[in-house]
C-alpha cells in the first residue's frame, strides 16, 4: 500500500469495546453530519456527539470533534492523547498513550509517536519518521529519520548510519582504563 493511500481497516472496530476505535468512528460520525446537512445530517451530528462524548471519558483523550485527520490512524492507547485542531495528520500513523501535539505541527504518512511523547512547536514530522518515547520534539524532523531525548536529537534513518563495525578486544579496552 501507498503512503498516500489510507488502509481504512487499521480504524475498522473489532469488537464494540475498543474505546480508540469507537473515539474515532465518533468524530468520523459526527464530521460527515456536519458536512450533510438538513434533518439526516443533524441527527448524525446528534449521535456521534453523544458517543463522540461517552469515548472520550472512557478513553481521556482531548482530540477536537473539528480536527482532520487522514485514514488509518492508530490510537493503541488513547489515554492522555491531547491534539490540537490545527495539527495535520498524514494516512497510517500510529499514536501511543501521553502524546501531546500543538497547532501548526504537520505530520507525514506512515509516522509512529510513542508513548509520553511531546510535539511543542508547529514542526513538520517527514513521512516514515519516528518519534521515541517521551521525546520533546522543538525541531524538523526528515522523513525516515527517528527523534529521540529530550530535547529531542534526530538520528538519520537506519540506511544512512554509519556503524563501527571494528571488533572490539574487551581485554585491552580494560587495560587502558586502569
Amino acid at each position: 500500500m501507498l503512503a498516500t493511500e489510507p488502509d481504512w481497516t487499521r480504524e475498522e472496530l473489532r469488537r464494540w469495546w475498543d474505546p480508540s476505535r469507537q473515539l474515532l468512528k465518533s468524530i468520523r460520525q459526527y464530521q460527515k453530519g456536519q458536512s450533510r446537512g438538513g434533518a439526516i445530517g443533524a441527527t448524525l451530528k446528534a449521535i456521534g456527539l453523544l458517543q463522540y462524548r461517552f469515548w472520550s471519558v472512557v478513553s481521556g483523550a482531548e482530540i477536537p470533534l473539528n480536527w482532520k485527520f487522514s485514514g488509518g490512524l492508530r490510537l493503541l492507547h488513547p489515554n492522555g492523547i491531547i491534539i490540537d485542531p490545527r495539527v495535520s495528520i498524514g494516512p497510517n500513523c500510529m499514536i501511543f498513550q501521553q502524546v501531546t501535539i500543538v497547532g501548526g505541527v504537520k505530520i507525514g504518512a506512515r509516522v509512529d509517536i510513542g508513548a509520553g511523547a511531546k510535539i511543542v512547536r508547529p514542526v513538520t514530522i517527514g513521512d516514515g519518521a519516528k518519534i521515541g518515547a517521551n521525546a520533546v520534539v522543538l525541531c524538523d524532523v526528515p522523513a525516515g529519520a527517528t527523534a529521540v531525548g529530550v530535547p529531542a536529537k534526530i538520528l538519520p534513518p537506519k540506511s544512512q548510519r554509519v556503524i563501527d563495525k571494528a571488533p572490539v578486544d574487551r581485554l585491552t579496552v580494560m587495560e587502558k582504563s586502569l
